[in-house]
Formats: structure tokens, sequence, C-alpha cells
């Protein structure tokens, strides 16, 4: 029996999708520039795609659970259709001034501790690959390595990066550097 696996940890909203602002709306997914063929590189050089979203649109109330997972749904049958279904999708709906605190919201661990343990991955030997500064400091405390996206809001965190974390254009871009490294 083999050990855990390595994974890509990906933010969905301008990571994955173009950034619509609390997207609720099925008829709004796009895929960014490139990213299924990013996402194609990195599975056939044996890494785990792994979604890992905040959805705090739901805690707030501006759009329901039902909404969430109509777009996730849109989504997976994207994906599909492009040749790269993810192996997980992890999502936290909460918000600490809605909800309270919680140990799933990023950029706390617990959705990518909980993917580890339902797929078998090692997020040390893992990426984290996301638009906001939340979406890498994951990477921080599980031993992984982080990569921004100036896509979405890439280009507004960019200059509050921890060391360490590389900045990239694109999702293709963080592909070309995981497989090089």
């Amino acid at each position: 029996m083999s050990g855990p696996r390595r994974a890509v940890f990906l933010d969905r909203d301008g990571t994955l999708i173009e950034e619509a602002h609390y997207l609720a709306d099925p008829d709004r997914v796009r895929l960014v520039a490139g990213a299924a063929e990013a996402l194609e590189r990195l599975r056939t050089a044996g890494y785990a795609l792994i979604l890992v979203t905040n959805q705090s649109g739901i805690a707030r109330g501006i759009y329901s659970a039902e909404d969430y997972h109509a777009v996730a749904a849109r989504l997976d049958e994207v994906l599909e259709q492009s040749g790269v279904p993810v192996d997980g999708t992890y999502y936290c709906m909460h918000h600490p001034d809605h909800t309270g605190p919680c140990d799933c919201r990023k950029p706390g661990t617990g959705m990518y501790e909980r993917a580890a343990r339902e797929l078998g991955l090692d997020p040390a030997a893992s990426w984290y690959v996301g638009d906001k500064v939340t979406d890498v400091l994951p990477a921080q405390a599980l031993g992984g390595k982080g990569v921004l996206v100036r896509t979405g809001y890439g280009r507004d965190h960019e200059e509050h990066l921890p060391v360490g974390v590389v900045a990239v254009d694109d999702l293709a871009e963080a592909a070309a550097l995981i497989l090089t490294s």
C-alpha cells in the first residue's frame, strides 16, 4: 500500500473560476483561462485536486446553501466536461461575525485536515493555491507550499504575502511552478 498522496488545494472563486462577488448563479460559472489545462497537467503528474472554499455569503444571508450547491454542481459539470473532475470539494459556510468562530474557515486548517483524513492526502507534501493570503496561509501551518495567483483578488493581496509564498499570474503559471519544483 502506498503512503498519503500529495495534493493541490485550490481556492474556487478568483482562482479556478472567474471572480463573481458572492456567486449564487450557476450560469455565471466560468473557468479562468487555462485552468482546465493546468488541472490536467497536475492530475497527470499524480496530484489530487481538492477545492477548498470559504462561502460566507451563506452565513451573511446573501445566498442560500442551495444556491451554493447549485453553483458547485455546475462547476463539477464544467470540470467533468473538461476532463478534469476534482477529487474533493470542501466548503465553509461560516463567518465569525454571523456564526461565531469555526475551525474550517480559511486560514484555518479544518477543511484541509478533513480532506487529508478522508482522501489519504499528505498536507506537508501539498500545494495551496489561491488569490488571497488566507488561501495560502494554511500551507505554512501544515508544512506545504503556497502560491498566490494574481487572478481574482490576487494583485491586491500580493504585497501582504508571507515569506516563502510565491505570486504568479494565474493557475497555468502555478501549475508550471508546481511541476518544476
